[in-house]
């Protein structure tokens, strides 16, 4: 990090990155393909909007929303701010959230506050987080119930991230035999598993194995949305040569866009529960990953800079989101999120 601003060079990665998600552009190059799909307008729609109904089951827990709070931070004295903001709005309106990958707790014990909400949300369903790659770094079955326990979480989240991981110029390369790793966490654990990327899209291939090995969710986390690229290009650029400015841009349109990964994902794994997450944006982003087959959708940029505020800040923000979805759902003349999801109510734009 030789290359930052002075005033950043005391601060931790963690910190960095937050820094970095406020200050810069780190929205990826790549667009997400919804904006290939037009939901498909029905004048009589033939209902109300007060009968537009948007509640499901997240793990057997009851939701008002398919709505995700996707993995932010944690590990860092903001995170605590961060995450009881995030937990307070997530339980007055009943939706899901995950907090931040758990590996530096795990590491020191008096970093566990920064994760812990559930005095804050006490009935809505709490997603544990932690990287898939540390298996293979000395991290085992057991590290991962202790994420669990520490939050009381009601599932765990292990996130795959390859790309990140080169372009960060660590040693934790190695990804090898963590499908088999994972198969073992699912037959061990008492709370399902999700496994998520965290930004380039997961492929037919890599769901399919996923669902073989136990989990009971995938969360595709495609491209479109925040760009390791591009937060690494911020902090890493020691990763460069004098004047060689290769490590910008070689990987700017790297991965799978979220619509596009989402589909073929659907298509995969029938039956088993489908996040879509990358440059969720809007409602309307929302309603037509929902369309295309998504249980639920996950969010994190769009509310780190609410979540700084204040609790209400990111509930007006989450609910604005929602009430577009219910819009957007009685113009679509559906009621519930499964006649919405299996109705025919979205098509692609033709070239």
């Amino acid at each position: 990090m030789n290359n930052l601003p002075k005033r950043y060079h005391s601060l931790s990665s963690k910190e960095l990155h937050i820094k970095c998600c406020l200050e810069n552009d780190v929205e990826s190059s790549i667009k997400t393909g919804f904006e290939e799909y037009y939901l498909v307008n029905e004048a009589l729609t033939d209902t109300t909007l007060d009968d537009i109904d948007t509640t499901c089951e997240f793990s057997g827990k009851k939701i008002s929303a398919p709505f995700v709070i996707s993995p932010i931070t944690g590990g860092i004295k903001i995170a605590r701010t961060i995450n009881e903001n995030l937990a307070k709005a997530a339980q007055e309106l009943n939706i899901v959230m995950s907090v931040g990958s758990q590996k530096l707790a795990l590491d020191d014990p008096s970093l566990i506050p920064t994760y812990q909400v559930r005095s804050v949300a006490p009935t809505i369903p709490i997603l544990a987080n932690l990287g898939a790659v540390y298996f293979n770094y000395g991290y085992d079955i057991d590290d991962c119930k202790r994420a669990v326990d520490m939050i009381q979480a009601d599932a765990l989240v292990l996130y795959l991230n390859p790309l990140q991981k080169a372009l960060q110029g660590t040693a934790q390369t190695n990804f090898r035999d963590l499908r088999k790793k994972i198969a073992q966490l699912c037959n061990s654990l008492d709370v399902p598993v999700i496994v998520k990327e965290v930004g380039f899209g997961l492929s037919r291939s890599t769901a399919t194995a996923l669902r073989d090995a136990g989990v009971w969710a995938v969360d595709v986390a495609g491209a479109g949305g925040t760009s390791w690229v591009k937060i690494e290009k911020y902090l890493n650029k020691k990763n460069c040569k004098d004047g060689d400015d290769s490590f910008d841009t070689a990987f700017d349109h790297w991965g799978i866009p979220t619509a596009i990964s989402l589909i073929e994902v659907v298509d995969a794994i029938k039956g088993t529960p489908v996040i879509a997450s990358g440059g969720i944006r809007t409602g309307i982003h929302m309603a037509k990953a929902i369309a295309l087959g998504a249980s639920y959708v996950g969010v994190a940029l769009p509310l780190l800079l609410p979540a700084m505020d204040s609790s209400e800040s990111v509930k007006n923000k989450i609910d604005s989101m929602i009430q577009d979805l219910k819009i957007a759902m009685f113009c679509c003349g559906k009621r519930t999120l499964p006649e919405f999801r299996n109705g025919n109510c979205i098509i692609k734009l033709a070239k």
